[in-house]
């Protein structure tokens, strides 16, 4: 059974051990059971109070503890901003099928690529049929938010551990070292990387109190601890590369942590959009679940957008999303069903791409049908969409523009609308 902790951001104390947290009213030199106290730090040390995240760690060994060399995994395909590909992104829409089921043993490090990134941010997929056996991972590039499409996982990590399945959201904060474990036969899904800021529920303004996502639906581990002596590899992706070191024990050994910095998960299912009840049509940012802001007031890094099952009431208005052309970058995903803006091609797994000022909008098929539809409420279910959207362009990685998941006919999907213009007067 996994234990978890309620709430978002808040300041939480575990212990694995009973007595291994130090007591601050008799601070000891030498904390409990002969274990190492060692904070980790995700923010600036004079940070505001809110921006501001630590913890502390009571472990069986330090982190320190590792060969004196890594050593860097050349053909891997991940990347961001430090690393980059030589290649040109064109200003065109862009949609991609999803990563197949991989035909050898492949785990989390060897299932990653990167599809886009830019200053702020990176979007990686994974495709894996195995666990990660002796071997650890941790980000010194930015906070990792992986949404599971396939398959149920287990992140094993320094604070305890998560299970995960789809349509649930697992926060891997930089630093933090874990395994994934695959408890299917295999697994698929999305991670968006925010290199320059964590992620924060967004402000509901003129919304309320109430709606959006919860602080109370957000779960953070109970401490639990591995105390294993044996050879195992380390993985860092510092500078957009992917490294390998050496070490004799497992990392998973914090016995006790307390503060405001670990790592937590939540269920899509539970979040409360907000929509229109009469007439017009609401932007997509009524559906942020999170977001990473920039120091550009009103705009984010990344904001991370849903688009889950919800009942349809507007009236005089045109229900799909409208065409547009905007200043953010969109990078699409589905996890279930089919989004209501496309007919066919956006398969569960896939994902698109809308870069600044490219148009974008339904294809012919959505744009007649709503155009003639009765604007009865309509329950739209058994469908989860989601959004990377960013204020920075995406760049494409070489292997997003070359491969052969890319889908050349995208443009297609508009090839079909016509002029509807006429000079009489529509009564």
């Amino acid at each position: 059974m996994v234990d978890y902790q309620l709430g978002f951001h808040s300041y939480f104390a575990s212990e694995a051990l009973k007595g291994a947290l130090p007591q601050d009213r008799n601070s000891p030199q030498v904390a409990p059971f002969g274990l190492y106290a060692e904070q980790v730090n995700n923010s600036a040390f004079t940070a505001p109070r809110a921006q501001n995240f630590k913890a502390w760690q009571y472990r069986i060994r330090p982190s320190v503890l590792h060969s004196p060399k890594f050593t860097l995994i050349k053909e891997s395909l991940l990347r961001n901003h430090y690393h980059q590909d030589d290649v040109l992104t064109p200003p065109e829409q862009m949609r991609w099928s999803a990563l197949a089921t991989p035909h050898e043993k492949r785990d989390l490090i060897q299932g990653l690529v990167t599809m886009m990134y830019n200053e702020a941010a990176a979007v990686h997929l994974y495709a894996i049929n195995q666990s990660m056996e002796n071997r650890y991972f941790y980000s010194a590039d930015g906070d990792w938010l992986y949404v599971l499409q396939q398959g149920h996982l287990r992140f094993k990590t320094e604070y305890g551990v998560i299970e995960a399945r789809p349509h649930e959201v697992v926060v891997i904060p930089r630093g933090v070292r874990y395994a994934v474990e695959l408890l299917d036969e295999h697994a698929r899904g999305y991670i968006c990387e925010s290199n320059s800021s964590t992620f924060y529920l967004p402000e509901r303004g003129p919304i309320g109190a109430n709606g959006l996502a919860e602080e109370r639906h957000f779960l953070a581990p109970v401490a639990s601890f591995e105390d294993k002596t044996q050879s195992a590899l380390l993985y860092c992706q510092y500078q957009g590369r992917l490294w390998q070191g050496q070490i004799n024990h497992s990392p998973l050994d914090v016995v006790a942590w307390h503060g405001n910095l670990y790592p937590y998960k939540y269920d899509l299912d539970l979040f409360c959009p907000v929509n229109t009840v009469l007439k017009d049509h609401a932007d997509p940012s009524i559906f942020t679940v999170l977001t990473a802001p920039s120091l550009n007031l009103g705009t984010a890094n990344v904001d991370f957008v849903i688009f889950p099952p919800r009942w349809v009431v507007g009236e005089d208005t045109f229900r799909p999303p409208y065409y547009h052309r905007n200043i953010m970058s969109e990078c699409m995903g589905l996890l279930t069903g089919i989004y209501d803006a496309k007919g066919e091609g956006f398969e569960p797994g896939g994902m698109s791409v809308h870069n600044p000022m490219s148009a974008h909008g339904p294809d012919y098929d959505t744009f007649a049908h709503a155009s003639q539809a009765k604007l009865n409420p309509v329950r739209y279910q058994n469908t989860m969409a989601f959004m990377f959207e960013s204020r920075l362009p995406w760049q494409l990685t070489e292997f997003a523009l070359m491969s052969e998941l890319r889908q050349q006919n995208y443009l297609n999907c508009w090839s079909s609308l016509k002029a509807n213009f006429t000079k009489e007067v529509i009564e």
